[in-house]
């Protein structure tokens, strides 16, 4: 019996425009380093080399100890030196860059409903970022984190999307089989990765993301008002 959603965040229960949101993350970011002569150009390009390496790996470490193995020889600078003005960063300014993104009603009356129902709720989102900032965008999208019972941040992965090995690491995390959830998101290659372990899934393509064009049909998909439709038909566990 399916007892456990797990949801993408971005595009997914926080609606979010990827540009405007990148540029402004970035300038942010890189401004808080200037005072080390570190320039925006040297910071942004080891901040996306950093994220590359994190989507790559091995499972060997965690997210967060591959980013900043790689962060701190390519910027010149251990983790202890800077990562205060990080978590700074996070906690005040990273709020700036909510204008990037907009509350969806709809995902709010879906997890105020779900919870109603007793699923178990995730937050299923690539694991590139630190808790903080994941808890910074669920709050964006007016949703508790508390109404999450495991939430994937750098800090508890070891893989990222669309590796099935970040999903099995969910799974196991919250102690259910695959036929137990469904995965929820608007990327039709990385959050739809989820079936090919047996986790049934629902494509929102409201935000939807395909760069490489997949047939879609072979999942089940539709827009926010749809899948609430869905969720409404759901019987209590």
């Amino acid at each position: 019996m399916i007892d456990t959603i797990l949801f993408d965040l971005d595009g997914t229960l926080l609606p979010i425009e990827e540009g405007p949101f990148i540029k402004m993350y970035f300038g942010l970011l890189s401004d808080k380093f200037l005072h080390l002569g570190i320039t925006k150009e040297k910071f942004i390009e080891a901040i996306v080399s950093g994220t590359v390496i994190m989507r790559k790996n091995d499972g060997s470490k965690t997210n967060e100890d591959a980013f900043w193995d790689f962060f701190s020889q390519k910027i010149g600078y251990r983790k202890s030196d800077i990562e205060d003005i990080f978590i700074n960063f996070y906690s005040n300014d990273f709020d700036l860059v909510k204008a990037s993104s907009n509350e969806n009603p709809l995902a709010k009356e879906v997890v105020k409903i779900l919870k109603s129902k007793n699923y178990n709720l995730v937050v299923a989102t690539n694991p590139l970022f630190p808790r903080i900032a994941v808890e910074k965008r669920i709050a964006w999208a007016g949703l508790d984190v508390n109404d999450f019972s495991f939430i994937t941040s750098y800090e508890n992965s070891f893989y990222s999307k669309p590796s099935l090995n970040y999903y099995e690491n969910i799974l196991k995390n919250i102690n259910k089989k695959p036929e137990q959830c469904i995965m929820v998101g608007n990327d039709a290659k990385e959050d739809m990765a989820a079936s090919k372990l047996g986790i049934k899934t629902y494509l929102l393509v409201d935000c939807l993301i395909n760069l490489e064009n997949l047939d879609i049909s072979r999942f089940e998909n539709g827009d926010f008002e749809n899948f609430l439709n869905l969720v409404k038909k759901l019987p209590d566990v």
